[in-house]
């Protein structure tokens, strides 16, 4: 993996490891990465160091770190097309987390919308941290020089951080980072929750009806759709006012590949309860044999770990050559 040598445009994107990966994971973000490593350079992490931004069980976050592996493999992702790595261990996504510290002003962090609704959640308990990662998260994809970043619309401001503090460096010094372009896949790019989907589905939502996890029984999928906040109207379609109906949509539509006129025409003058069931029915096939493979790789945890450090050592010799380049225009002396 040459650093932007290839034809091949860079793609990199991470999730954190903090409880369980749900459908919204896979939906918005892995199902996607899995269609994109034929096409670009995929560089994929699991950023356990911005899961420590709010208090955390290490043991929790030890065994939380290798089910997101086993679920990225379990998915489609392969070791041998797409770099898979732990953050914390290619140790450059740190140091350079500093350096661009250098180059990120207070006012741009306080305004990040997550900071503001993340900090109404730990009044009291702020760290610097949770104030500080999207410029982590800056380090985390300038390190990888790459071209895209898959994002959903609730990380766009933090990629436009990234973009601003890369011109901001190539501007001081000379063209150091590629300024990163959002990548946002329009059919079911944002997964709401069953319960509420006027919001994202989460995992830390205190209502375990308002999610599917991947690691979710068909029984429990089932009831889970069953109990789905709709709305009054009982009749299918594709419309704002109906968010419930629209957001099962686009599970449907991004998991079968069927048009929403195509899924719309097929409930016409039925109601909420087919729809709902035959929903889940294709959520439960679609997670099963992830379900399945990922609970095999569990138990086979010298694979996984062969997995994360082959990946690590493919990161770090990206990740030391942009290190370097930084390091030398900043002033610092090499230290060989």
């Amino acid at each position: 993996m040459e650093e932007n040598m290839t034809e091949r445009k860079r793609i990199f994107s991470g999730i954190q490891p903090s409880g369980s990966l749900t459908l919204g994971n896979y939906l918005g973000a892995i199902k996607n990465w899995v269609g994109l490593q034929d096409e670009y350079d995929s560089v994929y992490c699991i950023v356990d160091m911005h899961a420590i931004t709010v208090p955390k069980e290490p043991k929790d976050l030890r065994r939380n770190t290798l089910e997101v592996l086993a679920n990225y493999v379990a998915s489609g992702l392969d070791p041998e097309k797409s770099t898979l790595f732990i953050q914390s261990h290619v140790p450059a996504h740190a140091e350079l987390a500093w350096v661009l510290n250098c180059f990120s002003y207070f006012g741009e962090l306080g305004r990040m919308t997550q900071f503001k609704d993340k900090s109404k959640k730990n009044v009291g308990n702020i760290t610097a941290g949770l104030f500080d990662y999207p410029v982590l998260m800056a380090a985390d994809i300038l390190l990888y020089q790459a071209d895209l970043v898959p994002v959903g619309e609730d990380q766009r401001q933090h990629l436009e951080l990234s973009r601003d503090i890369a011109q901001r460096f190539n501007n001081r010094f000379s063209p150091t980072f590629v300024v990163p372009e959002p990548y946002i896949s329009k059919v079911g790019a944002k997964i709401m929750s069953l319960q509420d989907p006027t919001s994202k589905m989460s995992k830390s939502d205190d209502n375990v009806n308002s999610y599917i996890l991947l690691s979710d029984s068909p029984d429990d999928i089932m009831r889970k759709f069953k109990r789905a906040v709709t709305d009054s109207s009982g009749i299918v379609r594709y419309s704002e006012e109906q968010p419930g109906i629209m957001n099962m949509l686009g599970m449907y539509s991004k998991i079968t590949g069927e048009s929403m006129d195509a899924i719309v025409s097929k409930y016409e003058g039925k109601g909420y309860a087919d729809f709902k069931k035959d929903t889940a029915e294709v959520v439960i096939e679609e997670l099963r044999p992830i379900r399945e493979e990922a609970e095999k790789l569990l138990g086979d945890k010298a694979y996984l770990q062969s997995v994360y450090q082959k990946g690590a050592e493919k990161a770090e010799a990206v990740a030391k050559k942009t290190l370097r380049k930084v390091y030398k225009k900043v002033g610092f002396i090499p230290r060989y």
